[in-house]
This record gives structure tokens, C-alpha cells and sequence, in this order.
């Protein structure tokens, strides 16, 4: 498959998953709210833009780049392809973990990771939620990570698919049935546990920082256990009453950051 094919197809998905997620909200919804649709739609055609202007492909052209000259543990190593796939999957997972983290830890990072958060109405259209300044900022440690790899683009590629759809899914409100909750959330993050993420209280915004794999907060020691019982209040903390226009949105990394508001 050629990159134009892949982003047809994985437009297709988007839509399928996206939609998906609407009518479980529908369905069998957690908690009455209403969505900031119009922001955070206008911040994902912001990062559309942006990111295909400055990105467009790239990921897939550095991993081809990188796989032309035999670089990277992979290549090293000479993987079969299946495995490559999976390790690849897992790996840049991993780095999500570690980058969402970061995101919370150091202060110039969560100015711009904080617009994430801000939208009070935990649902699907938060996953679109993103300020393209920080797509941009996790550009380069996406594509080192996928030359000291030796990522193959269709790792890469399979990659993407997953996160999307984890992405979508993981910031629905709805609710899911306890033992398949349970069930589901000792490998992968379902919603209750990305709600939990996303309370206003500090020691709460602090865990569940995986996307795909719930293991590395297992494993690093910030996994915290929710269900679709408990209700969270999301949001900023510090930031209760605030205004989220898009614009306001937009230009709110380079507003003053408050201790409160702190992750």
C-alpha cells in the first residue's frame, strides 16, 4: 500500500471509529454532558493542517530512509517482518508513555499539553483535542525513535491505526460492562481508566498516562484502578470557571501558568 492509499484508508477508519464512539455515547452513556464539538474540531483541522504542512508523511519516509541503510535494532537484528510489526507497535507505545509523562512533568511541555486537558466534558471529541504546537514538539523523538528502531513503514504504519483508534475510543463517555472492564484493563486503557487521567484533582491527572498498553503504568507504578462506577470530575485544575473558545484555546499555552494549574 502507498502512502496516498494509506491515508485514504486510514481516513476511513477515523471516520468508522469516530462514529463508533458517538453512538456508544449514545447508547449506553456515562454521564450527561455537552461537548465542546466546535473547539475541538477546529483544533484538529488546525493540527491537520500544520502537521501535514511541516510532516505530511514523513514518519513513513524516515523509515523507509532508515531501512535503505540497514539502521536501527531492527534492521540490526534482521526481525521478520511479523515480529518487526509488533515490536514496533509496542515500542512506540512505550515512547507515547514516556512523552505523555514528560508532558505532564516538565512545565514548558504542559503549557501546551494542558489545552488537552482543559475540555470539561470528557468525550470523544477530546481525543481531536490537541494543541498543534504539541504535535510538533513530539515530532523529532517520534522520528529518532523510529531510525534507532529500524521501525519498517508497515510497523509504522500499523502503528498509527492502533493509536488512532485506542485514542478515539479510550476518551468516550460511556460505559462498558464491569467484568469486560476489568478484563480488558489489565493490558490495554479503556475509558474509566483515561477518565481517571483526566480528573481535576493533581494526584489523580497523574496516573494513567499509557494510550494503548495500560502495562508501562503497571509496571512504572502509575496505574490506578477505575471503573465505570466513579464519576470524575475533568478539567484543569485551578481552571473551574474558565472560558474555551478556540481561540482562547489556541493562544492558552502562552498564558501565564498559575501553581495551581500545575500536573
Amino acid at each position: 500500500m502507498d502512502e496516498q492509499s494509506f491515508q485514504i484508508a486510514r481516513g476511513l477508519v477515523f471516520a468508522v471509529v469516530l462514529g463508533l464512539g458517538v453512538v456508544l455515547e449514545r447508547t449506553i452513556r456515562h454521564a450527561a454532558l455537552r461537548p465542546a464539538w466546535r473547539t475541538n474540531l477546529g483544533l484538529w483541522i488546525m493540527d491537520a493542517a500544520v502537521v501535514g504542512t511541516v510532516c505530511g508523511g514523513c514518519a513513513c519516509t524516515v523509515a523507509r530512509f532508515a531501512a535503505q541503510r540497514g539502521w536501527g535494532l531492527l534492521q540490526g537484528f534482521a526481525a521478520p517482518p511479523v515480529v518487526a510489526i509488533l515490536a514496533t507497535v509496542v515500542a512506540l507505545d512505550c515512547l507515547s508513555y514516556a512523552w505523555h509523562r514528560a508532558n505532564h512533568q516538565v512545565r514548558f511541555l504542559w503549557r501546551f499539553h494542558r489545552v488537552h486537558h482543559g475540555d470539561q466534558d470528557f468525550n470523544v471529541s477530546t481525543a481531536l483535542r490537541f494543541h498543534p504546537g504539541e504535535l510538533l514538539l513530539s515530532l523529532p523523538i517520534r522520528l529518532a525513535a523510529i531510525v534507532l528502531l529500524g521501525a519498517p513503514v508497515a510497523g509504522v504504519l500499523a502503528f498509527e491505526v492502533v493509536f488512532m483508534c485506542a485514542n478515539i475510543l479510550e476518551h468516550g463517555n460511556f460505559d462498558l460492562p464491569r467484568r469486560a472492564e476489568r478484563t480488558l484493563a489489565t493490558l490495554l486503557v479503556t475509558p474509566a481508566l483515561h477518565r481517571w487521567h483526566h480528573s481535576r484533582e493533581v494526584a489523580e491527572l497523574n496516573t494513567n498516562f499509557g494510550t494503548v498498553f495500560a502495562v508501562w503504568d503497571r509496571i512504572l507504578g502509575t496505574f490506578r484502578m477505575n471503573d465505570s462506577e466513579t464519576r470524575v470530575t475533568t478539567g484543569v485544575p485551578g481552571r473551574e470557571n474558565a472560558a474555551f473558545s478556540l481561540w482562547a484555546t489556541f493562544v492558552e499555552p502562552f498564558r501565564a501558568v498559575g501553581g495551581r494549574e500545575r500536573a
